[in-house]
């Protein structure tokens, strides 16, 4: 059996697998974060391995599962963030998460020593706050106290490797969403490392996704209450791993769209796909010597949870399916429009400054407006993402979807007559993270390859898209994006 960790932005899901990857259960454990003016989003490294022990107890005593019959487990993290130890690899501070944007000065720093367009090339992404390099720079820039402390530095899912093994290393698809790592050569980028006047000493060793990393500590073992022979995998980053839950393991796979807190367009790809427009980016896969062409926006299933919460009586307990249900009944939004930049924005605008806003609200307008555009928000950004990526190249005619906002009918149905493709709901919505760390897990133990993982789920509905509808969207998709460029110099004068 093997174990599947998914460290999220909301909790940790724990997943028991087959040998091949198939899912028996799974146990989420949540953990709070901490977002607050200014662009700060950070959580404590803790609250991440104290869910970890949990969900693993949670999991082993819900499944009766004997210790002894678990043979490896494998970590999928968050993405781009930065967790900075000290000399006991202790965490010196709460994490910077990938949603942090405060790094601004920092980006334009690299900007002046590199060059934009000649970052893009060497890293596959462009430089910006919410990568990890960025993050490093601001703690050294503006906590010197702390900065003393530090003598290491990594991502969420290395730290839980590190917890589990003693060993401090990331895989290449975590180094190639840091803004660290030269995508060609392979190895951490010794030119941006001196622009950005950091170590390369700071920075872990790097593997395979497929690696293993050792064996459980003892103590870590005695934690879990799992044997201390079970072998870690090293495992990846949330999104290279949610394409191969999601069956997407070549590029004959198509395309996935991941409706979690964060959301993305992606595929897998035999090189790096560089956008003149720097809008799209691409990740290291976990499969390795591949590729995965990627664009990530900062609040796709978080727009709709904040709506969700804004009009529900008790925010506690948002009525995201209710809510979603009275956006379905064919509601005309009449030219109301949500920009769903709620953390600033990565793909495909790259504006930390971004906020999001209802542009065109009338008496008129319910609650079901203001949840229908929310989800044609997003559909919109994702949108100008897929065209990016077809002006690159790119043949994108049908889209799978996975992730919590999957379960939604009506949102899928919005997705499909936006974007002019069909979108197909699979078995797995959310488990497509640990799903992909399980199928990379058993490739590296030996069990399984990663072609497995097309038969670890199935399409169970299909959304066409309405021609008339489509069209009507096509229009209205340039009025959403005259939007922001109407209240982007509003949004940067609010910053200045």
């Amino acid at each position: 059996m093997i174990i599947a960790h998914d460290l999220g932005t909301t909790g940790n899901k724990a997943s028991l697998h087959h040998d091949d990857g198939r899912l028996v259960a799974s146990v989420t454990v949540p953990y709070p974060a901490r977002f607050a003016d200014g662009g700060i989003a950070e959580q404590n490294p803790q609250d991440w391995w104290d869910a970890v022990v949990a969900a693993t107890r949670d999991l082993l005593a819900r499944t009766a599962t004997a210790p002894a019959d678990v043979a490896g487990l494998v970590v999928s993290g968050q993405m781009m963030g930065a967790v900075l130890l000290d000399a006991e690899g202790h965490p010196a501070r709460p994490a910077i998460i990938w949603a942090d944007t405060r790094s601004g000065a920092q980006q334009r720093e690299l900007e002046q020593a590199l060059g934009a367009e000649h970052a893009y090339r060497v890293l596959g992404h462009r430089l910006n706050p919410t990568y990890s390099v960025e993050k490093i720079m601001w703690v050294r820039d503006n906590e010197p106290d702390v900065w003393a402390r530090v003598r290491r530095v990594c991502v969420a899912k290395d730290f839980i490797v590190l917890r589990l093994t003693g060993r401090l290393a990331t895989d290449r698809s975590d180094a190639s969403g840091t803004n660290a790592y030269d995508q060609q050569a392979g190895t951490w980028s010794a030119e941006v490392l001196q622009a950005a006047r950091l170590d390369p000493a700071l920075f872990p060793e790097i593997l395979e996704s497929t690696a293993i990393a050792g064996t459980l500590t003892d103590a870590a073992a005695e934690a879990l209450g799992l044997p201390a022979s079970v072998q870690v995998v090293m495992g990846g980053g949330d999104g290279p791993l949610a394409a191969v839950g999601s069956g997407i393991v070549a590029p004959e796979d198509g395309a996935y769209v991941c409706l979690g807190t964060s959301s993305w367009i992606s595929f897998a790809a035999d090189a790096p796909l560089h956008d003149p427009g720097m809008r799209t980016f691409t990740f290291n896969n976990v499969v390795p010597g591949s590729f995965v062409p990627t664009a990530t926006m900062q609040a796709g299933g978080a727009s709709v949870q904040w709506i969700a919460e804004a009009l529900s009586p008790d925010p506690s307990q948002p009525e995201t399916g209710r809510l979603t249900a009275e956006a379905a009944d064919d509601i005309d939004t009449e030219d109301l429009y949500f920009l769903p930049y709620l953390l600033g924005e990565r793909a495909p605008l790259w504006d930390p400054h971004a906020r999001g806003a209802f542009v065109g609200i009338g008496r008129h307008h319910t609650r079901a407006h203001l949840t229908r555009a929310v989800l044609e928000g997003v559909a919109f950004n994702l949108l100008t993402c897929i065209q990016a990526f077809r002006e690159s190249g790119a043949v994108i005619d049908r889209i799978d979807a996975v992730g919590g906002g999957a379960q939604s009918d009506a949102w899928l149905a919005i997705l499909a007559d936006v974007w002019g493709v069909p979108v197909r709901r699979r078995t797995i919505v959310e488990e497509a993270n640990s799903l992909g760390a399980a199928v990379t897990a058993a490739a590296g133990l030996g069990l399984a390859d990663f072609s497995a993982a097309r038969a670890l789920s199935e399409v169970t509905a299909e959304f066409t898209p309405d021609t008339a509808r489509h069209a009507v969207y096509a229009e209205r998709h340039g009025r959403f994006a005259d939007a922001y460029t109407a209240l982007a110099p509003w949004f940067a004068g609010r910053m200045s």
